[in-house]
């Protein structure tokens, strides 16, 4: 087909609505499937943005902490259609996502314990553990690329399995690594890659190479003071509300809190803050235990959205157990809980877009900033390796090393495994199968 010679009329903001609430609802695959379904919609199909524009963007959202997928609607909905415009792009990548989970807890919590349900995530769990592997395979790959690296990536291993260091102080070390190592050895901490070089397009876009950077998106200190002013007042009013209604050690007041720091530390994607959900959610305030983290994740990988949505399952599960609003509202006050949560987790990236997009845009490529990062990546590959020792722990000796050694888990857990790494077969069909498998074994 020749490409058009003319770019397509401009977007209605309606129109746009339509595609974010309806990508919500598609978005499976992780971020690589997100962003692979935004490239084909807005840059082939639609002509909404040009190539090089849209890996412009996206490269900006790889620098941040927080789901890049979420993070990149947000910014092309904010180039579009202004700051409200980033606003829904943003939301509605997440609430559909939300919904569904929020039901799902439910059936998991009420029906857990029927036997179809139960031997469905006795499957499922193996498979969990051989996904949390190839992450860190997949991640590996990408940020290892020397000693440096290597060691980076082995010391943090080190630090969380045997020194049970927390994961904040994991990052906080890394970033200081990579920031001294790029003023000695600046070819070892150098970002490499990127995500290619831009292709020729299907014709001119509404938003092409070319287009002068819209008026709104130009910096300027008054527009970002104004959205970090309105961004805190916001994070502020609802924390105010819950610890007037509930006091600062209530569920959901401490809920905001800790998650509002795990949303500052998703450097290198959602595998890599579950291992600090983990030692919050599970060791620290117990609102959920271990095998129950692992079926949440489980729900996360399956439904549409970004995985980091796994923390609506612990807030929902953390209320629900907690009972947030009493026992005689415990659907009530887990549903809150899990919105409690997601809202303090993504409130930081509409800010990172909104308040930080033209200031960061201005930094991509200087090593002195992405050298730190090229750091925390290969931390992460240490810490997402523990975390799947620590899901094969659980999966394999469910009564602890003194309890049996469960077999069929551990064949599942292989054959799960040589499916994604030989046959490189999707999240969903490879859940859907190991969850087949393990009614069957249970039900036998």
């Amino acid at each position: 087909m020749t490409p058009s010679t003319q770019p397509p009329a401009s977007v209605p903001f309606l129109e746009a609505l339509r595609f974010w609430l309806k990508l919500g609802f598609i978005s499976f695959g992780g971020p690589a499937g997100q962003i692979a379904i935004m490239h084909s919609e807005l840059v082939e199909r639609r002509r909404w943005i040009s190539e090089k524009r849209f890996l412009h963007a996206l490269n900006y959202c790889m620098l941040l902490p927080g789901p890049e997928a979420q993070q990149l609607a947000t910014y092309i909905g904010w180039l579009m259609h202004r700051t409200w415009g980033g606003i829904v792009a943003g939301a509605l990548f997440v609430l559909p996502s939300l919904v569904i989970l929020i039901a799902l807890s439910w059936v998991y919590l009420r029906f857990g314990d029927v036997p179809v349900v139960a031997g469905l995530f006795y499957g499922i769990k193996p498979a969990v553990t051989a996904i949390v592997l190839h992450a860190a395979h997949r991640i590996g790959t990408r940020a290892l690329k020397n000693g440096w690296m290597w060691g980076i990536a082995a010391a943090a291993f080190v630090a969380i399995f045997a020194g049970g260091v927390p994961f904040p102080a994991i990052v906080m070390a890394a970033a200081l690594v990579g920031w001294f190592g790029a003023r000695q050895w600046p070819a070892a901490f150098a970002l490499g890659g990127g995500h290619g070089e831009a292709k020729q397009g299907d014709g001119p876009a509404v938003i092409d190479d070319h287009t002068p950077t819209p008026p709104h998106a130009r910096f300027s200190r008054a527009h970002l003071l104004k959205v970090l002013v309105a961004g805190l007042g916001l994070w502020g009013g609802v924390m105010a509300v819950l610890v007037a209604a509930q006091g600062w050690d209530s569920t959901l007041a401490q809920m905001g809190w800790f998650f509002t720091k795990a949303a500052l530390l998703t450097f290198g994607g959602a595998y890599a803050v579950l291992p600090y959900v983990y030692q919050g959610a599970v060791e620290h305030h117990q609102w959920l235990s271990g095998p129950q983290m692992i079926d949440g994740l489980a729900l996360g990988e399956s439904t549409p959205g970004p995985l980091i949505m796994v923390v609506a399952f612990v807030g929902f599960v953390g209320g629900w157990l907690h009972q947030a609003l009493g026992p005689e509202a415990l659907f009530l006050g887990a549903a809150l809980a899990a919105t409690v949560v997601t809202f303090f987790t993504f409130l930081p990236s509409f800010l990172f877009i909104l308040a930080g997009g033209p200031v960061v845009e201005a930094t991509h490529g200087r090593l002195g900033f992405t050298a730190p990062l090229s750091a925390i990546t290969a931390a992460v590959v240490g810490v997402i390796l523990n975390l799947a020792l620590f899901f094969a722990y659980h999966v394999l000796w469910p009564q602890g090393f003194s309890g049996r050694f469960d077999a069929v888990s551990a064949l599942i857990a292989a054959g799960a495994a040589v499916a994604l790494f030989r046959f490189k077969v999707g999240v969903i069909p490879l859940l859907g199968g190991c969850a087949l498998i393990g009614l069957v074994a249970t039900l036998a």
